[in-house]
């Protein structure tokens, strides 16, 4: 996983936990989003996405050959 998806995936667990923590959304939708928002943080910090791998995505730049 690249060092911009683990960015992006940061930012929007930390939006999304404000929007929970502001009131903003609440109920099933903020247990599912909670739920995301945990799944992308677990993932920035391993490097590793499941489904990119089960897909074989990959979000890292591919190193430089001169």
């Amino acid at each position: 996983m690249g060092t911009i998806d683990k960015a992006i995936r940061i930012v929007v667990a930390l939006i999304i936990i404000a929007l929970y923590l502001f009131k903003v959304i609440s109920g099933t939708w903020a247990i599912v989003l909670l739920v995301v928002a945990g799944i992308f943080v677990f993932t920035s910090f391993i490097g590793v996405c499941p489904i990119y791998s089960l897909l074989g995505i990959t979000t890292k730049k591919k190193p430089s050959t001169h």
